[in-house]
Parts: structure tokens; C-alpha cells; sequence
């Protein structure tokens, strides 16, 4: 039996992917149980709870949330587990992200039923699901974060996205130690990821980095 995990604040939004995932599943002559939760805390909470998930469908700011971290923290915990990213927030340059940053699918809340289920079926099927009507360009903003190629490139180039998570824990005011938790990482690997944040972004301090990113990476505005 499939376990699917579906981590959304809003109770009415997820009955309806509830129902979406049920039907691919009834469709497939699958059967699965299905497991919510509400907050960034309750998602963390089952993953390190729950041996084997299917899929995961991810609300990208919960109640908790700091934008890409926990997306990279549940790739962490998760390694084989698909996540289908749902958001509000669904420009070029977030989707880029968030499949840059692990997930296996992006689909905006705005979505019919129809096309949840594709992305779905995709994911399913191995593949990776993005909307063609919000693909994003081909061009990578200087601050995007990409999969590196070749380990020359380190030291230069845009941010990778385990340092996109640990800049966007900075910027909401994290400490090292509290960045290592959440990300699952030691103390010193933070800081080794700062220097290199400082170094890419060609700035000496910690604040210099946060206005830079508040001004490039952060959306304008987060809703639920």
C-alpha cells in the first residue's frame, strides 16, 4: 500500500488533494493511505517518523516555513521520497528554485484538478513535473541556484541550494546552531557555507548577504 504525505495549512485544500490523489490511485487500481499535516513541525515530525512515504505533496510556506530550507531539509530526510512543490508563488525563478533544490514536481494552488493529477502521474512515472506555462527561461539569474558540474566551479558561480537554504535561515535571523538543526548539518559546515556565500556574493558581512538576498531571492510577498 502507497503512503502518501500531504503537508498544507489549509483543511479545505487538503481534502481537495486528497481527492485528486485518491482518484490517480483508484485510476491506477492502487490502493494508499494518506497522512497530513499542518505545520513545517508536524511535516518534520512524520518524516522522521515515517520509514517509507510514496510521495509527498509540499505546501512551500507553512506556518513555520522558511521558504527553500525546508525543502531542502526534506530531501535530507527524505532522499527517495518524490516531492511535488504547491505554492501561490509560482514565477520562473521559484520554480527553477525549487526543483534546483530537490523537488520532483511544481504545481501552483491555482491548478485545476485535472492537471494536479497529471503532475501526479508524472512524478509517478519517474519524471519531473513543471507546467509548461510557467517553465522557467533558459537564462539563470546570477543568483540562481544550479547543480554543479564540475568541481572547479566551487568557488564561483551562482549559490548551490543547500547555501540558498542556509542564506534564507540568516536572513530570518537563525543562528549557526539553530541552522545546523534544521538543516541537519554540523556547525561547521554552516559557517563553511557562509564563507562561500560571502565569496560568491562578493560582500564582506553576514547583513550585506540578506540585503542582497531580500532584494534578488526573497518573494515580495508569501502568502498562504
Amino acid at each position: 500500500m502507497a503512503r502518501v504525505l500531504i503537508a498544507d495549512d489549509h483543511p479545505l485544500f487538503r481534502d481537495a488533494i486528497r481527492g485528486v490523489v485518491a482518484q490517480v490511485f483508484a485510476d491506477a487500481g492502487w490502493e494508499f493511505s494518506c497522512v497530513e499535516a499542518a505545520t513545517v513541525g508536524e511535516v518534520m515530525r512524520i518524516a522522521e517518523s515515517e520509514e517509507e512515504l510514496d510521495v509527498l505533496l509540499l505546501d512551500l510556506y507553512m506556518p513555520g516555513a522558511h521558504g527553500l530550507s525546508q525543502l531542502v531539509a526534506l530531501r535530507s530526510k527524505l532522499p527517495s521520497t518524490p516531492i511535488i512543490v504547491l505554492s501561490s508563488i509560482s514565477d520562473p525563478e521559484t520554480v527553477q528554485q525549487c526543483i534546483t533544490c530537490g523537488a520532483a514536481g511544481f504545481v501552483p494552488k491555482s491548478s485545476s484538478k485535472e492537471l494536479i493529477a497529471v503532475a501526479l502521474k508524472t512524478v509517478f512515472d519517474g519524471g519531473v513535473y513543471i507546467p509548461q506555462s510557467i517553465a522557467p527561461s533558459q537564462e539563470v539569474a546570477p543568483l540562481q541556484p544550479v547543480v554543479r558540474r564540475h568541481a572547479g566551479d566551487e568557488d564561483n558561480g551562482p549559490l548551490t541550494g543547500r547555501q540558498v537554504a542556509v542564506l534564507e535561515l540568516v536572513a530570518s535571523g537563525k543562528s549557526n546552531k539553530q541552522i545546523a538543526w534544521e538543516l541537519s548539518i554540523s556547525e561547521t559546515t554552516v559557517k563553511a557555507h557562509m564563507t562561500a556565500i560571502l565569496r560568491k556574493l562578493g560582500v564582506t558581512s553576514r547583513a550585506q548577504a540578506i540585503v542582497l538576498f531580500q532584494r534578488q531571492l526573497l518573494p515580495p510577498s508569501l502568502p498562504n
